[in-house]
């Protein structure tokens, strides 16, 4: 699997917000089912917190895609 980057400003973001920009999902109301119901891996390991603090370095998956957040 290839890994692909978002680039975000500040110190974090959050899950939801990260599914979001990165158009894994294309609403808030989305990501918030696919990651409770457990869809979503961080850090390969599966994480049903839909506010869940991302920082620079983490990695998410969903739907075959692998992000990585990276902090400008």
């Amino acid at each position: 699997m290839s890994k692909e980057v978002i680039k975000i400003e500040g110190e974090f973001i959050r899950l939801q917000d990260a599914l979001k920009l990165s158009g894994l999902c294309m609403t808030g109301g989305h990501a918030k089912i696919v990651v409770q119901n457990g869809e979503v891996k961080v850090n390969g390991e599966i994480c049903e917190m839909r506010g869940k603090k991302l920082r620079s370095g983490d990695c998410f998956e969903y739907d075959g895609r692998k992000i990585e957040v990276l902090m400008v």
